[in-house]
């Protein structure tokens, strides 16, 4: 077969929707019970605001939809998941051919990060870290169009204003990309272009005008969620040796995260040589969205010794091909391509194998969770004592979060149990500490 863009495109489009189908169809088929992240946003789609004790509101209102649409199924939420995977890979293959300008570069780009963790064993777990890939490739793409063109059009401010606050509302820690790439925007404006398109403007009020809702929630809620945020990172607790632990912990789970990455590399070139030219447009870019993150990440830990969990790095990483391509275009060596494919099929097909044989071999995971059957059974001790149906469900995310995606009449979950909610409901019936009720 003669390779061309076309034959490219096609491969591209096979690659994602094979991706797709695996990671749709496998936990479909090997899970009981949907994954505690994907309970815990259908929880608080049920019962829709501009935020959450935990996080901004994205993730909950994408499943909502998908709710809506599909109901308890699910084979849909897995497919929501790989349908962000591959929005995200679409704009990494668009980005890397314009960078590149060699569909061959930009297909070898995307295989690439296939095999990092973020991008197959984890997604078939819908959350707030997956929720981030589109936006974040999105974002990059739109900055990307600015960076590069010659003129500076009204469309990409606004989608990168756009994009960068739903990205923002589905995880605070999107802000790394956009402080990375207003950083670059700055150092055109100051060092390079030495002039102010007031375009630009465009972007942040975009950014703010989307964001009103959600801060205007946040300043009602105490600001719950960034409470939330700090404290899961041990900030509160950190003392002096976390200052030096945590950052060298980060770095070593970050290596560790990308040696299938690394080793396909090494299959594709020849020698492991490049030279880091700053004055090249391209790389200076590339860079900034894919290293300065990640340092400015490795600094809020260094200098709070606070503790960086790997599953916050999901969208990090989603360039890194393009980059590693383009930094040794010049020692690719297309003799080594079937050596190349036949790892990269051999990463491609172990990581769903993987995931199928713990989730088949161990029995104790959130996702063998009885929940359907817990539901049947609360269902049937409260038609014996009442008659109304059951709507408001109150306790933790995933106990009554489970109830509300399984019982038929989709009950809102209203939070934990308190004693003045339960007074509000005409019937109510506590299990442990799980209360349904119906007003």
């Amino acid at each position: 077969m003669t390779i061309n863009n076309k034959n490219i495109d096609n491969l591209f489009y096979i690659f994602v929707t094979s991706h797709l189908i695996f990671w749709t169809l496998i936990p479909t088929v090997t899970n009981h019970n949907l994954p505690l992240d994907t309970i815990e946003a259908l929880a608080w789609g049920s019962n829709l605001d501009w935020g959450f004790n935990k996080h901004p509101p994205m993730s909950a209102f994408f499943i909502e939809v998908f709710f809506q649409i599909f109901g308890s199924q699910d084979w849909a939420y897995y497919l929501l998941s790989q349908i962000f995977v591959i929005i995200s890979f679409y704009y990494v293959f668009k980005l890397s051919n314009e960078i590149h300008k060699n569909k061959y570069l930009g297909l070898i780009s995307v295989l690439l990060i296939e095999t990092i963790y973020f991008y197959n064993f984890t997604t078939p777990e819908f959350n707030v870290n997956v929720c981030q890939l589109p936006f974040w490739s999105l974002t990059a793409y739109y900055s990307w169009k600015i960076y590069s063109g010659k003129n500076i059009k009204f469309w990409d401010c606004f989608l990168i204003g756009l994009f960068g606050a739903l990205g923002f509302l589905s995880k605070y820690l999107f802000v790394y990309l956009l402080v990375s790439i207003a950083s670059l925007f700055i150092y055109l404006i100051i060092k390079k272009d030495r002039k102010f398109d007031f375009k630009y403007l465009i972007i942040i009020e975009v950014f703010i005008v989307a964001l009103v809702p959600h801060l205007i929630w946040l300043n009602n809620n105490e600001f719950i969620t960034i409470t939330y945020g700090l404290a899961r990172t041990g900030l509160e607790q950190s003392s002096f040796i976390d200052h030096i632990k945590f950052p060298l912990f980060f770095l070593g789970k970050q290596i560790g995260l990308l040696i299938p990455f690394i080793f396909l590399t090494w299959l594709l070139v020849k020698k492991i040589k490049f030279k880091i030219n700053f004055k090249d447009k391209n790389l200076l870019f590339l860079l900034t969205i894919n290293l300065l993150p990640i340092v400015l990440m490795f600094l809020t830990s260094l200098i709070t010794g606070s503790k960086i969990r790997s599953m916050w790095m999901t969208p990090f990483y989603l360039f890194f091909g393009t980059m590693v391509i383009y930094l040794f275009q010049s020692q690719i060596n297309l003799k080594k391509l079937k050596s190349f494919m036949v790892g990269f099929l051999f990463f491609f097909f172990l990581s769903p194998v993987l995931y199928a044989y713990v989730s088949v071999s161990q029995d104790n995971k959130r996702t063998d969770y009885p929940g359907k059957e817990i539901a049947m059974k609360t269902q049937y001790a409260w038609s014996q004592q009442f008659n109304s149906k059951i709507n408001v469900v109150l306790g933790d995310e995933w106990n009554a979060g489970n109830l509300s995606y399984h019982l038929k009449s989709r009950p809102v979950w209203e939070g934990i149990v308190k004693r003045e909610k339960l007074d509000q409901l005409k019937d109510y019936m506590c299990l442990d500490s799980i209360c349904v009720g119906s007003r």
